[in-house]
């Protein structure tokens, strides 16, 4: 008898993840298949669909159907996302998201403890210290009993001991600092900003916190405490100010007379000094508001028993190469590398292979840390100060040291605050995903990240309602190839300069600004000469100080002189004369709420309510300009209240929001559409209708309202033609946000004003990149002087004048290495950005 074989053919797995239909956002129905286990890439301009299909489609479905397989209870507590406005997906892995704006972490969190290092020292000092014995002080050679879990014996006194766990040198639990709770700071009175004008009298209200923290009367104690509340500040005798900052608490007996000068009422009230009014107040704030109050008499310093470690005084005695974990913590992560690895030979025979494996462990996960451009970062840096480009590479590397195989990640613009030399190092750590069995979805501008893609699409051909459709897809080679790619020139051409170059002899004929600094930070004392109504770039690698010039330094310095104010400490002179405002246009998203709108924001929305309101229609029935708005009038929608959007609570599934079915997403009632008004061609438009248009076409429909045509031009010479005027802001890119806060500064003369854009180029196509430029020239042709923080080649290139900070990041940088046009940059040896131009 013969066996019967049954033959099966092995069923193909998936190649590709299959998108069908997809209409999320501006997306046109879309079809597109996504190959797996490859690298891709996706570009287009701003506005163009690229996150809607990355994001809003491929992450949207992947982690959705990955929770949906939880249990119902634990669906519960997770955030979920919506369905995807899409027909079908097909074979999409389960998906993580690495956004563009990761979340700022809280007070505890260090550089050390976000990417895990701390894990691996912790071990390290408990495991092979010489512990110190805490009867006689002795210190006790490294032992394998530590790790046993055994005790030590201490070769001084002969008594035995436990040494600290890895949990007991954490500070944010054992081994936390008891005066700071692991914080590493303190926050003390500032005594010099009690009194900030000592020509003032007290009566006058020199000693600010008792006339802004409710304690206006203690300035007839003062005088009762024998302080003369009439003369100016200055002109107090010492004695006289100690009472005024330190005096006792005693009862005194006053007339108090209200400010109004009516009713004096006898009172016996308590004195508080200046300082301990400040101290009383702050030991009572409950919320984020009260803090600001008190925050400006407040000057943040390290603890004065840890000395800002975070760590006791029993988690600092374990010592390894003769330092102790404090210390470690301290170095940048460059040089703690390199103190890691001579860990193992410092110790015992019998306990190096232990202390290798802890090593390799660190060393494995600083490896990427360092591939990403982040070795100048000190393991104790406080999370909170890592900008958006160091927290998002943070991220990064985290999920590549967790090893994972099939799953989907969507990574948007990780080249944000990279330099160029790091750029190899990025696309690396993304390579490693790859390799690891993973499909990557990388969103990104920069064309030496999309040229190392495996298969590229791009999205177009425009932004907004022009855009969303598949305008190119392939490898690189093939979209280079295509007549319809708008990246194609970018990726293959040779880059140019757009802008003519001013001379040497021109650059500074409109005036300096000047400046001094003392050391802040890793940025060394130095001295910066920045030409007036000029394009300048500040370059450099991660770290290398541009923030620190910028933002931390020359900012507070011309506001302080334009005001007449004290110039920051660490600033010890600056000269800018005729400098009034010093403006930082950063990328911030505009309003809380979806009430914040495109129009609202530049304030088209209030012209266009009264427009409405004069019509005859809107009279005939009784409506003011104030029934228009869709915020608080009486023709919002009631159903949704003038949101656009309604929220549905289906209990195990998340919270589904989904445009209002009543007045479908425009915001207003059905009676608003009653209101018409003619626009250019004779046709008969209502306020509903205008807001559902984008700026480009509101410019047609709007003739003869001069102030509203003005804004809408300038919008769109801000290359934001594509907004929708109902667009929520708080959803805008963060390009798009910095464009749209200079509306109001455009058109106006500029010649007394600095803008300090933070790196403009950010989400920005080289094609938006262009427009970026004209922007700029049209700030500078006004007078104004033009400040970026950039790592773009394409910009820096255009730039007058290029000042560049390094040499390299952390203690390595913080010098000016060469200033000049960028030209003399790239002519210079010294400069690592000088390299890429």
């Amino acid at each position: 008898m013969s066996r019967v074989i049954k033959v099966t053919e092995q069923k193909m797995s998936p190649q590709a993840i299959e998108v069908r239909g997809a209409r999320v956002h501006n997306l046109k129905d879309i079809d597109i298949d996504i190959p797996l286990g490859k690298l891709v890439g996706i570009a287009g301009v701003s506005g163009s669909g690229k996150s809607s299909l990355a994001l809003g489609v491929l992450y949207a479905e992947g982690s959705r159907r990955y929770l949906e397989a939880l249990s119902t209870y634990t669906r519960r507590r997770l955030t979920q996302a919506e369905h995807a406005q899409v027909d079908e997906v097909l074979h999409v892995p389960a998906a993580l998201a690495l956004h563009q704006r990761p979340s700022v972490p809280g007070v505890r969190s260090t550089f050390g403890t976000m990417t895990e290092l701390n894990n691996s020292l912790r071990l390290l000092f408990s495991r092979c210290a010489h512990h110190v014995c805490p009867h006689c002080g002795a210190r006790v050679e490294p032992s394998l009993n530590v790790a046993a879990g055994l005790s030590l014996t201490c070769p001084a006194c002969g008594r035995e001991f436990y040494a600290p766990g890895a949990e007991d040198l954490a500070f944010n639990s054992g081994g936390a600092c008891p005066t700071c709770g692991g914080t590493g700071v303190m926050h003390e009175v500032d005594e010099a900003s009690l009194v900030p004008d000592e020509s003032k009298t007290i009566n006058e209200g020199a000693v600010l916190p008792w006339g802004t923290l409710m304690w206006d009367l203690m300035k007839q104690v003062a005088g009762e405490m024998g302080v003369r509340t009439d003369v100016p500040f200055n002109q107090l005798t010492p004695q006289e100010r100690d009472i005024v900052f330190h005096g006792p608490a005693v009862k005194k007996h006053i007339l108090y007379v209200p400010k109004n000068g009516e009713g004096a009422t006898p009172l016996d009230f308590t004195y508080y000094n200046a300082v301990y009014t400040v101290e009383n107040a702050l030991a009572k704030v409950k919320d984020d508001k009260g803090l600001k109050r008190v925050a400006r008499f407040l000057r943040e310093g390290p603890c004065r028993d840890c000395g800002g470690t975070r760590l006791s005084e029993a988690a600092r005695q374990p010592q390894v190469r003769g330092i102790n974990l404090a210390q470690a913590a301290a170095m940048t992560l460059g040089e703690a590398i390199e103190w890691v690895r001579g860990v193992p030979a410092s110790l015992p025979p019998e306990m190096q292979p232990m202390a290798a494996d802890i090593c390799d462990s660190f060393l494995s996960t600083a490896r990427r840390l360092v591939d990403l451009g982040l070795d100048y970062l000190s393991l104790d840096r406080a999370g909170a100060t890592l900008s958006t480009g160091e927290r998002q590479r943070v991220q990064l590397a985290r999920v590549v040291r967790n090893r994972s195989t099939g799953v989907l990640y969507v990574l948007d613009e990780p080249s944000i605050g990279l330099h160029p030399a790091n750029v190899d190092g990025l696309v690396g750590v993304m390579r490693d995903l790859v390799d690891d069995g993973n499909t990557v979805v990388v969103v990104d501008h920069d064309t030496r990240v999309l040229a190392e893609a495996d298969y590229l699409v791009e999205m177009g051909p425009v932004a907004g309602a022009g855009g969303g459709n598949v305008i190119a897809a392939g490898t690189v080679d093939e979209v280079e190839q295509s007549q319809g790619s708008r990246i194609a020139p970018f990726l293959r051409a040779e880059p140019k300069r757009l802008r003519p170059q001013v001379t040497d002899e021109e650059m500074f004929d409109q005036g300096h600004i000047r400046m001094a600094t003392d050391a802040i930070h890793t940025v060394k004392p130095l001295e910066v000469d920045i030409p007036r109504g000029r394009l300048v770039a500040v370059t450099g690698v991660s770290g290398s100080g541009k923030t620190t010039l910028v933002l931390e330094t020359l900012i507070p310095a011309l506001k302080a002189r334009a005001a007449s104010e004290r110039l920051p400490r660490h600033v010890r002179w600056v000269d800018a004369e005729g400098i009034a405002r010093a403006n930082l246009i950063d990328a911030t998203p505009i309003g809380a709420n979806v009430r914040s709108t495109v129009a609202t924001y530049a304030d088209i929305h209030d012209e266009l309510r009264r427009a409405f309101a004069r019509t005859p229609e809107a009279k005939a029935a009784g409506y003011k300009a104030g029934a228009f708005s869709y915020n608080t009038g009486t023709l919002r929608c009631p159903t949704c209240d003038g949101t656009g959007s309604i929220s549905l609570d289906v209990q195990f599934l998340p919270d589904v929001e989904i445009v209002c079915p009543a007045c479908r997403g425009s915001r207003y009632a059905d009676t608003a559409s009653h209101i018409h008004r003619e626009g250019k061609d004779g046709s008969l438009l209502t306020l509903p209708q205008l807001m559902d248009m984008s700026v480009d076409e509101a410019l047609d429909a709007t003739v003869g309202l001069k102030k509203v045509q003005a804004r809408l031009q300038t919008l769109h010479d801000l290359g934001l033609g594509y907004l929708t005027l109902g667009e929520p802001t708080p959803a805008l890119s963060g390009g798009e946000a910095q464009r749209l806060k200079l509306a109001s500064e455009m058109g106006r003369v500029q010649d007394d004003a600095v803008f300090v854009f933070d790196e403009p180029t950010i989400g920005l196509h080289p094609l938006d990149v262009q427009v970026l430029l004209n922007v700029f020239d049209g700030l500078v042709a006004k007078g104004a002087t033009v400040i970026v923080i950039e790592h773009d080649l394409d910009l820096i290139r255009n730039a007058d004048y290029v000042i560049d900070m390094g040499p390299g990041g952390g203690d390595a940088g913080g010098q000016i290495v060469c200033a000049g046009t960028p030209g003399d940059i790239a002519a210079c040896s010294k400069s690592i950005t000088g390299r890429y131009l």
